[in-house]
């Protein structure tokens, strides 16, 4: 099919696919702290709440920096701000080897990372997919959207096997080798617009008007872009369906990346499974999302988007409920594996439909980009939450049964807002 389609000939194959690579090391760079956790604490003695402390740090500023690096990659261009996310990655992480302080860790892991990972965060495939692609701009952003759970998929469980003997140098080695080898491809393979090397965007008929050219980097430029990043989020906040959504997507955050992602590996290793086989676990999840995004997106085509997070936030509030009272034994927890895997980020789909629907195509993205705000809020609340409720109660029991009651809690406020006739409404705007 990629043959037929001339895909392999065109020079946006090959932006997709670096742009692919530097959203999977993304994904890396943050789920790396869930399988450092132990060895940290072992190392160095910190206790569970400051280390979980410095995951928070890293997911809520992934999130806050979304919206303004959207606005730098309108100003400032894609790849300097792709270089720029990847080379404060790797920075940050190979720095690390010589921390000494769990405010070092903080600052490294932390801020650093936060910031460099955000910038190389679902903004960044949006902004390509817009530059270089005319057709197939869903299946494009589908794959790049997929890059989150591929990077779970591979980096998880070879990280875990780094660590197996409660090393954690060796995973601040790899991960920040993977950033900074990225960088000459970057850019070697991603020029900034298809004129820039005598093309067009993939699909492109002539005569088609190009996508829009990068600005200037000037501060001018790039003060312009954050005001109006600001200006979308005044007129957002005077729509109670932007606090709807903002909540609902903190609820997602919280019991997805901020909880499972950052505690399942040490949830599981109290109850005697190892980092290895914990970590294959949240493998299996990232495999199964694949699958459960993409019927999530198929769905939100024909059926009410509010409905179908009625169902998703509902079953994900029940799994999690339920999963402090199972035994821990290789059954229960693949069926969590694959029921959560499938749930994992099945949000995106309806909650960006919504966000289309009520706000415009104009504003979409960038409202977008505040809602997932709400997104890493909630992320960071588990992730440091849940490590202070192990460290006061000794275990994780409490924290998987809150995030699930929110998850409940998010299901209801969303069936309460389902009025008669908004079917038919999402059908026409489809």
């Amino acid at each position: 099919m990629i043959a037929r389609l001339g895909w392999a000939r065109h020079r946006a194959i090959g932006v997709l696919a670096v742009t692919f690579a530097a959203l999977l090391i993304g994904a890396g760079v943050r789920s790396a702290p869930g399988v450092m956790m132990t060895p940290l604490q072992l190392h160095f003695g910190w206790d569970r709440a400051t280390i979980a402390l410095t995951s928070a740090v890293g997911i809520l500023l992934y999130g806050l920096v979304g919206p303004f690096a959207a606005a730098l990659m309108m100003s400032l261009g894609i790849r300097r701000t792709m270089i720029g996310g990847l080379v404060l990655m790797g920075f940050a992480t190979f720095v690390s080897q010589w921390m000494t302080q769990s405010w070092h860790y903080l600052l490294t892991w932390g801020v650093l990372s936060g910031l460099g990972s955000g910038a190389v965060a679902s903004v960044l495939g949006a902004a390509v997919v817009g530059r270089w692609f005319a057709r197939h701009q869903g299946l494009a952003m589908g794959v790049l959207s997929a890059s989150t759970a591929t990077g779970s998929l591979i980096f998880l469980p070879v990280l875990a096997w780094l660590t197996r003997a409660g090393a954690w140098l060796p995973v601040v080695q790899v991960v920040g080798t993977a950033c900074i080898v990225l960088v000459p491809l970057v850019l070697w393979l991603v020029p900034e617009n298809p004129a820039d090397v005598g093309t067009r965007r993939f699909g492109e008929a002539l005569g088609e008007g190009p996508a829009p050219r990068t600005a200037n980097g000037s501060p001018a430029r790039a003060r312009d872009a954050l005001g109006l990043a600001f200006a979308t989020l005044r007129r957002a906040m005077r729509v109670p369906t932007f606090w709807l959504l903002f909540g609902t997507f903190f609820v997602c955050g919280l019991t997805t990346n901020g909880l499972v992602g950052t505690h399942l590996i040490t949830f599981c290793g109290d109850h005697g499974i190892a980092p290895v086989a914990a970590a294959g676990l949240l493998s299996t999840m990232g495999l199964f999302d694949l699958v459960g995004t993409t019927a999530s997106g198929w769905l939100t085509d024909r059926y009410d988007p509010r409905r179908l997070l009625v169902a998703y936030y509902g079953l994900r509030g029940v799994s999690l409920i339920v999963l402090p009272f199972c035994d821990f034994g290789p059954a229960s927890l693949a069926v969590f594996a694959v029921f959560f895997g499938l749930d994992w980020i099945a949000t995106v789909p309806p909650t960006l439909a919504l966000t289309t629907r009520t706000f415009g195509a104009r504003d979409a993205a960038v409202v977008f980009g505040w809602v997932n705000v709400g997104h890493q809020l909630g992320a960071a609340t588990a992730a440091f939450g849940a490590g202070l409720i192990r460290q006061d109660f000794g275990r994780y029991d409490p924290a998987f049964e809150i995030a699930g009651l929110f998850g409940v809690a998010a299901a209801v406020v969303m069936f309460a807002t389902i009025r008669p006739g908004l079917r038919q409404v999402a059908a026409q705007a489809a």
